[in-house]
């Protein structure tokens, strides 16, 4: 997942709204988005290179766990990019998969989150929301509950006022006042427009480079935006994922 911007406890009845882009190279397989059969209670797509997913929720059932929710943000820093990492896409799985509280699960993985490249990994149980990175100073690498509030990640820690994140930000806030459906989130997400050169952040890729990351939705020959995903955890109702193949 390289954007996902989401409101926490924001809206009534409905902690948690989120809307995303997925962008991967477009030879990497890939499942939609569906239910997992040997964690039934998984509803996410899935990496069929490697196991993981991007994104993911899990249905709340009678007298059961709460919903959970769980997506991840690669950072973007290829001098630092390691061939032999872990998977990230493995920690958002692991999280659905299993019943640890928020607190328990990032004190689990903190010990080997330097194995994995960089990353920016959002949870929830429908109760707390929390940011955690592997990057980033102490309140990043400790696991930070958020207030309520709209925040945005792309591939910098959490709110980098990168272009599509601030743009997508303040559109994404206008929908959440209008009440709109989930149509105008996803024409949100198709915004192909690409950020002047004077606003594009240094990340260590070329110019070119730089200009097609830069758009909300990407495109280019061999890489871009693959899935645009909508998720919504209610108070009292089952949470819903409604995702769009975009490639």
């Amino acid at each position: 997942m390289c954007l996902i911007v989401f409101a926490w406890q924001v809206v009534p009845a409905v902690p948690l709204i989120a809307a995303a882009n997925r962008d991967e190279y477009y030879q990497r397989a890939t499942a939609p988005a569906g239910y997992w059969p040997e964690h039934p209670r998984i509803y996410a797509g899935r990496d069929l290179q490697a196991g993981g997913s991007w994104m993911g929720i899990t249905r709340a059932e009678d007298g059961g766990p709460a919903s959970r929710f769980a997506a991840i943000t690669n950072i973007r820093a290829p001098a630092e990019q390691r061939d032999d990492a872990p998977s990230r896409g493995g920690l958002v799985a692991d999280f659905l998969a299993g019943n640890m509280t928020l607190e328990e699960y990032v004190a689990q993985i903190r010990p080997q989150a330097q194995a994995y490249n960089g990353f920016n990994l959002v949870l929830s149980d429908g109760q707390t929301l929390i940011w955690y990175s592997n990057r980033g100073d102490g309140d990043a690498r400790n696991g930070k509950p958020l207030e309520p509030g709209v925040y945005g990640l792309s591939n910098a820690l959490l709110d980098a006022p990168w272009p599509k994140v601030v743009k997508t930000k303040a559109q994404f806030a206008s929908l959440l006042c209008l009440g709109a459906p989930d149509e105008a989130y996803f024409e949100m997400l198709s915004d192909t427009t690409q950020a002047p050169d004077m606003r594009l952040p240094e990340t260590g890729v070329s110019l070119d480079v730089e200009r097609m990351l830069s758009a909300v939705r990407i495109e280019s020959p061999a890489y871009g935006t693959r899935t645009s995903t909508v998720v919504k955890l209610y108070t009292n109702a089952p949470a819903c994922l409604h995702e769009m193949q975009v490639h």
